[in-house]
């Protein structure tokens, strides 16, 4: 299974968001640290839910970093990350 397609079944199962978009960024980072030939290293994602209602934007981005823990170990570099907190 592609990495994109792992971070947005892991987000929508731990966060049930009413909006997710997950885009792999790897290509604008070629050459750069953590950059990979066969990219899947960089993603932005766009996420509302109403999990992040009440947190501020380090809560926020720690919890989506929880849920992502294991890929950001296993071969993402970095992950660009803008939250929307629904109701």
């Amino acid at each position: 299974m592609p990495m994109r397609e792992k971070i947005e079944k892991k987000l929508k199962t731990a966060l049930d968001p009413q909006s997710l978009e997950v885009i792999d960024e790897s290509h604008l980072h070629q050459g750069h640290s953590g950059s990979k030939s066969s990219g899947e290293t960089h993603y932005f994602v766009r996420i509302g839910s109403a999990v992040f209602k009440n947190m501020n934007r380090i809560q926020q981005h720690r919890k989506v970093y929880e849920v992502l823990e294991r890929e950001l170990q296993s071969g993402v570099h970095a992950l660009r990350i803008e939250v929307i907190a629904e109701a």
